[in-house]
């Protein structure tokens, strides 16, 4: 585990005052608009310690990582809406099965897997939304 630095801290509160998935960028741009001298390398570091320790969420959209605070040690998957990003947290147990299985099968052991379900929400549903 790394130690708490106040830039850490700072990407860490930031992030968890975020709504829904949210980029380095962004999320560097809030810390800067608050006054923070933070560098944008730092940024990311601290948002890829913080995935890697289970304490931030990590998806990849359209080529670039987005990151959201999670419970530590939590397991889940997400339901993500591609027009304004709600995303919620899903339980799927027969994809925890099938990936034991599958992993198996073909003589795996320590498998993990990360599964999130893009589609459009039924606000934007129902607005119109099609992206």
């Amino acid at each position: 585990m790394k130690r708490n630095t106040w830039q850490r801290e700072a990407v860490r509160n930031a992030l968890g005052e975020s709504e829904g998935f949210v980029s380095a960028q962004a999320l560097h741009s809030g810390l800067r608009e608050q006054g923070s001298s933070i560098g944008l390398a730092t940024v990311y570091r601290a948002l890829a310690d913080l995935a890697s320790e289970g304490e931030a969420d990590s998806l990849q959209q359209e080529g670039e990582a987005l990151y959201r605070a999670c419970t530590p040690g939590s397991h889940h998957h997400h339901l993500i809406c591609r027009n304004c990003g709600l995303t919620v947290e899903i339980e799927a147990d027969p994809v925890e099965l099938w990936a034991q299985q599958v992993a198996a099968e073909h003589g795996f052991t320590q498998a993990e897997h990360v599964v999130d379900v893009f589609g459009v929400c039924a606000k934007c549903a129902a607005a119109g939304a099609t992206r």
